[in-house]
């Protein structure tokens, strides 16, 4: 799954636990503190790459770097 590895790999260093939690016909919500990110059943659609992250980013907001790459 995209977005969890762009998650992960931009933000390991803020996530302490991360769930997917995944229904019927590949229907998923992303939820962080209990603010609903994305939900394919409210859209319609599966997330655009890049998208689940770009809401992520901005929840967390311009005062968290992600995380540093060598």
């Amino acid at each position: 799954m995209s977005a969890i590895s762009d998650l992960l790999t931009n933000y390991q260093h803020v996530i302490d636990d991360l769930t997917v939690i995944t229904g019927d016909k590949g229907v998923f919500d992303v939820a962080v503190d209990g603010r609903l990110l994305y939900s394919k059943a409210e859209t319609g659609r599966h997330a655009e790459p890049g998208e689940i992250l770009k809401l992520f980013s901005e929840f967390v907001g311009p005062d968290v770097d992600v995380y540093p790459r060598d």
